[in-house]
């Protein structure tokens, strides 16, 4: 599986970054309709580079970026519009639309008010208890790390496919909760994939699972999230971004991408052979399904949880 683990959006340029082994010295560019890219040497410290690029359409496109080398890297302009869907620059107020947003399609997918759109995972209705509406954050409460013995988990009342899925969620110590996609309630005990929301230094769900696949930011116990990912203090807001396109899948949090995935390859369902799930028919692999947030008995807030549909 070829995962890229240090993609980042930084200063608006999306940049994909591939480590090799060998330092060439060298340096060369190439243009096209969605891409350029170029092969730099490496050094042991930040260095500050100005890159002109030479556009299809001809127009020059000046990067400028502080970034530490440890290898060769080799870094790639990719499609505008995932920089856009990951970026980290939000004008908007918290739980509206940026006037780029609305123009691009996006839709708040929870109002910053009220209920409407969630429902139980269990039920036709909206929790009475366990969830709380206020200023702004739709919260989870605590239950003494009980899982859903108090509201439970919420899904989206409308069913998704290809889609990009934004929001911000902010954790209380040794928190656990998860954003699941491609839920269908009455299936495999209602289990999906999930982003893993949790806080790593204080919960014991981290040294579990394998090779960190249960950390934050993580295709829960599946695919480890990258490893230099830099997580927000507890307490404060970090921004994820699910994007589902086709069978194709990513992972970002704060502008860095965590990982990508296709469902139903070989190598998903060799990884869902060697997981909790591997007894479960067809795992993630569902055409479509509801947006889960889930209650694991901790505090967690979330906000601006906003989705774009791709087909």
């Amino acid at each position: 599986m070829s995962l890229i683990r240090d993609t980042v959006v930084t200063q608006g340029v999306f940049m994909k970054m591939h480590c090799s082994d060998s330092c060439r010295g060298a340096a060369s560019g190439g243009a096209a309709a969605g891409m350029v890219s170029l092969t730099l040497r490496s050094c042991a410290a930040s260095r500050r580079m100005s890159i002109d690029l030479l556009g299809s359409a001809m127009a020059v496109i000046s990067v400028a970026a502080s970034i530490a080398f440890a290898a060769d890297q080799r870094i790639e302009l990719v499609n505008k519009d995932v920089a856009g869907w990951v970026s980290t620059n939000e004008i908007a107020k918290p739980n509206t639309l940026s006037k780029s947003e609305a123009g691009e399609g996006w839709k708040m997918l929870w109002d910053g008010k009220t209920t409407e759109g969630w429902r139980s995972a269990t039920a036709n209705d909206f929790p009475k208890h366990g969830w709380q509406i206020k200023a702004g954050e739709l919260t989870v409460l605590a239950a003494g790390g009980k899982e859903t013995v108090r509201g439970g988990d919420i899904i989206t009342c409308e069913k998704y496919s290809d889609f990009v899925l934004k929001a911000d969620f902010k954790i209380t110590p040794g928190a656990n909760s998860g954003i699941k996609y491609f839920i269908n309630p009455d299936a495999n005990k209602g289990a999906s994939l999930e982003y893993q929301i949790l806080d790593d230094e204080r919960h014991p769900d981290a040294k579990l699972g394998r090779d960190g696949n249960r950390t934050i930011g993580s295709l829960y116990d599946l695919i480890a999230a990258d490893k230099d990912k830099k997580p927000a203090p507890i307490g404060e807001w970090n921004h994820a971004v699910i994007i589902c396109s086709g069978t194709h899948v990513e992972h970002w949090m704060n502008g860095r991408k965590m990982l990508e995935y296709e469902r139903g390859s070989a190598d998903f369902r060799k990884l869902v052979a060697e997981s909790k799930y591997k007894s479960w028919v067809n795992f993630g692999e569902a055409a479509s399904g509801h947006i889960l947030l889930q209650d694991h008995g901790n505090q967690v807030s979330f906000r601006n949880i906003k989705i774009k549909i791709l087909k």
